[in-house]
């Protein structure tokens, strides 16, 4: 996943936080490196492919308990709390948010 840290911090104690790429922030693929990257104002950060995964379902929809499910199906050696430090380490950073508000419902 790569950016380490010091630990959780910000917002990850609930697993039903859905998390979004904040303002600005955008994930992308570096072609000479063949690899993920996460594009932000003050710079870009070289991902590898579990934390590409992992930003990809930082949709604002995708709930911190489902995507650590998504990601264990596909990687079974991903433990969930290495996802939430990532987490916790990308929000301190200001590269995530969570998204506001529980999604809408409409008709029913």
């Amino acid at each position: 996943m790569r950016p380490g840290g010091a630990g959780p911090a910000g917002p990850t104690a609930d697993a039903g936080v859905r998390w979004r790429l904040r303002g600005g922030v955008r994930l992308g693929h570096d072609t000479v490196r063949d690899t993920g990257v996460l594009l932000h104002p003050e710079g870009v950060l070289l991902l590898n492919e579990t934390g590409a995964a992992v930003l990809a379902l930082c949709d604002g929809a995708t709930d911190e308990h489902a995507l650590t499910g998504a990601l264990a199906r596909t990687y079974a050696s991903v433990p969930a709390g290495e996802v939430r430090a990532f987490l916790a380490e990308l929000a301190r950073r200001r590269l995530i948010e969570p998204s506001p508000g529980p999604p809408e419902h409409t008709g029913g």
